[in-house]
């Protein structure tokens, strides 16, 4: 699995370091910002409707159920950091 700057492998899961930008025309990954992957996300940043739309898409991403992507840090905030448990898939593979 390619490891962008920001996540890391580790115990079988994938920790992403993520800057999301709510309110965006669609879901998808924007590059870097910083030392973290940039998300844009088609949700807006009202009760939770973004982070629900994060854990959507990441899950669709990696290939996993939604059940296997923790928010872990940043609920609130635009800087979050996710877990991926048993990832089928690697989005950045392509990239």
């Amino acid at each position: 699995m390619s490891v962008p700057p920001g996540c890391r492998a580790e115990d079988g899961a994938f920790v992403l370091a993520l800057h999301v930008q709510p309110s965006a025309k669609r879901s998808e990954f924007a590059g870097t910002h910083g030392d973290a992957v940039k998300v844009k996300l088609a949700a807006p940043p009202v009760d939770g409707k973004a982070n629900a739309e994060l854990i959507r898409f990441i899950a669709a991403e990696f290939g996993v159920p939604r059940r296997n992507v923790q928010l872990v840090r940043g609920e609130t905030s635009r800087a979050k950091t996710v877990r991926v448990i048993a990832p089928l898939r690697d989005p950045f593979a392509t990239r």
